[in-house]
C-alpha cells in the first residue's frame, strides 16, 4: 500500500518529539498538585508558573494574563459566557459572525435561550467580515465582539485588529478565537487590541485536552465551573501540569518557526492547488485571496459529493476534512460556505485540505495524481444516475 498521508492539520496535529519528550519528563518526574506546600507540590507548582510565562511571552501578554484550560471550546466558552454573566447589568448584548466554530456559536445559541441577545454578521465572498459592520452593529447594550482569527475551514484571516481598535473606543469586550492561528500568524494582544483569546495545543503538534485563555488585566469573567481556587478562580480543579508544559513548548516551537514554516505551507498549498485547478474541471476555491492562512485551502468540486471524495480518498490513503472536525456527521452543507453565498449544492462539495510540517512536495503530487480520477469517476456515476 502506499504511504499514508495526511492533510487534515486543522483538525488535529501528531505530537511532535520535542514536546512528546517534556510530556513524558514531566509527567514522570513531577507529579505533586501545584496547589500544595510540600517540596513536591512546590515544583510542580514551578513547572505551571514557568510554562505560563512561556505562553504569555509567545503572545505578548503577561504572566498573569493566561488561564490554563483543557482546550479551545473551553477557552471560547469561559471568554463568552464568562463575560455575558460578569456584565448582565451592563447590558445583554453580544456580536460574533455566522462562521465562527461551534464552540463559539453553541455558546452564544444557549445564551439567547437564557434571555441574552445576539447579532451574527454575515461575511463577505472572501469569508471576511468588515469592522464597519461590527461598528454598525454595536449598540449601548453590547457587552461583547467575539470574532474568530481564522477560519477553521476557510483559513480566511480576519480584521481583528481593526475590529479591536473599535471594540476599545466604544468600551466593548473584544475576544477572538485564534486557535487555527499559533505558529502560523504573529501573535500580540496588545498590538491587535483583544481582551480575550482562545488557543489550543493539539493545533500545534501539542496533546489534546489542554490549552489557554489569554485574559487581559482588569477584564471581568465569571466563572463557568465551581471548585477550588485553581487559575484565578476562573478555572477549578488541579492543573494538568504535564501537558501545560508540553501546551507551551509547542507554542514556543511554533512560534521560533514561524517564518520558514510559513514559506514552507504555502509552497504546498499552491502546489496543491494549481495542480488541482490544472488537472479538473470546475473547481474553486473558497475563501479570501490575500488575507489567508498558509496551511488551509478550500476547494469545491462541482457535481460531486465531498462525503463521497473524503471517502475515496481515504481509501486511497489521503486523510482530507469536508469542514470543520468538530461538524463532521453532519448532513447539511456548511455553515461557513454558506454564510459566504455559495450555493447549497457547491457548498456540499468541497473539501478542507489542512497542511503541516511533515508533508512533503512529493505527498502533494501523489494527490494531484489521484483526486482527478476520483472526481471524474464519480462525476460520471452521477450522470448515470440521472439518466435513469
Amino acid at each position: 500500500m502506499n504511504e499514508r498521508i495526511y492533510l487534515d492539520h486543522a483538525a488535529t496535529t501528531p505530537v511532535r518529539l520535542e514536546v512528546l519528550q517534556t510530556l513524558n519528563e514531566i509527567l514522570s518526574s513531577t507529579f505533586g498538585n501545584a496547589s500544595s506546600i510540600h517540596t513536591f507540590g512546590q515544583e510542580a507548582k514551578r513547572v505551571l508558573e514557568e510554562s505560563r510565562e512561556t505562553v504569555a511571552g509567545c503572545i505578548g501578554a503577561a504572566s498573569g494574563e493566561v488561564i490554563f484550560t483543557s482546550g479551545g471550546t473551553e477557552s471560547d466558552n469561559l471568554a463568552i459566557r464568562g463575560t455575558a454573566y460578569a456584565l448582565k447589568d451592563r447590558g445583554n448584548h453580544i456580536i460574533t459572525t455566522a462562521i465562527e466554530h461551534p464552540a463559539v456559536l453553541n455558546c452564544c445559541g444557549a445564551l439567547e435561550e437564557e434571555g441574552f441577545e445576539v447579532t451574527y454578521l454575515p461575511v463577505d465572498l472572501e469569508c471576511r467580515v468588515h469592522p464597519e459592520w461590527v461598528l454598525e452593529a454595536m449598540r449601548p447594550e453590547t457587552i461583547l465582539v467575539s470574532v474568530m482569527f481564522a477560519n477553521n475551514e476557510t483559513g480566511s484571516i480576519q480584521p481583528i485588529a481593526e475590529i479591536g481598535r473599535i471594540a476599545r473606543r466604544k468600551g466593548v469586550v473584544f475576544h477572538t478565537d485564534a486557535v487555527q492561528v499559533a505558529g502560523k500568524v504573529h501573535l500580540d494582544v496588545d498590538e491587535l487590541g483583544v481582551d480575550l483569546l482562545s488557543m489550543s495545543a493539539h493545533k500545534i503538534y501539542g496533546p489534546k485536552g489542554v490549552g489557554g485563555l489569554y485574559v487581559r488585566k482588569g477584564t471581568k469573567l465569571h466563572p463557568i465551573v465551581y471548585g477550588g481556587h485553581h487559575e484565578k478562580n476562573l478555572r477549578p480543579g488541579t492543573e494538568n501540569v504535564p501537558a501545560i508544559a508540553a501546551f507551551a513548548r509547542a507554542l514556543e516551537l511554533a512560534g521560533s518557526e514561524l517564518p520558514s514554516a510559513r514559506e514552507n505551507l504555502e509552497r504546498l498549498k499552491e502546489r496543491l492547488a494549481s495542480g488541482l485547478e490544472g488537472a479538473i474541471e470546475q473547481v474553486q476555491r473558497n475563501g479570501s485571496a490575500t488575507e489567508y492562512l498558509p496551511n488551509i485551502l478550500n476547494m469545491s468540486f462541482s457535481g460531486v459529493d465531498g462525503e463521497a471524495l473524503l471517502l475515496n480518498l481515504d481509501l486511497m490513503g489521503v486523510a482530507v476534512s469536508t469542514g470543520s472536525a468538530c461538524s463532521s456527521g453532519a448532513a447539511e452543507p456548511s455553515h461557513v460556505l454558506m454564510a459566504m453565498g455559495i450555493d447549497p449544492w457547491l457548498a456540499q462539495a468541497s473539501l478542507r485540505f489542512s497542511f503541516g510540517r511533515d508533508n512533503t512536495a512529493e505527498q502533494i503530487d501523489r494527490v494531484v495524481e489521484i483526486l482527478p480520477d476520483i472526481v471524474n469517476r464519480l462525476r460520471d456515476l452521477g450522470d448515470a444516475r440521472a439518466r435513469r
